[in-house]
């Protein structure tokens, strides 16, 4: 299974094995990530899954969708790594992954 690290806002780095085919957000939830709220469930009707994700994985990870965009203009601090972590499948490619919590959910 692909290893996912969460880094809060504080700087603790949390490391969790995720299944592949679930979200980012999902294998958070199920690792009690702090700072991965989720309040929609994964629905992409909230922004409370919101990630920054680590430069070096923008590529592989890609660019939100227009819907996922529209959420975010919810979301706290949004920048341009900004990500719903709801709309990013675990795939075994992205074993490694680095994602950032913000400070607080939008």
């Amino acid at each position: 299974m692909p290893n996912i690290t969460y880094i809060d806002a504080h700087g603790e780095s949390r490391t969790v094995e995720a299944e592949t085919g679930s979200t980012v957000m999902e294998a958070a939830i199920r690792n009690a990530i702090p700072g991965i709220e989720a309040e929609c469930g994964g629905a992409c009707a909230c922004a409370t899954c919101h990630v920054y994700v680590d430069e070096a994985w923008m590529e592989k990870v890609g660019q939100a969708e227009p819907m996922e965009e529209d959420m975010l203009d919810f979301a706290f601090d949004v920048r341009p790594n900004s990500r719903l972590s709801c709309q990013i499948r675990v795939r075994p490619d992205l074993d490694g992954l680095v994602v950032r919590t913000p400070a607080r959910q939008g």
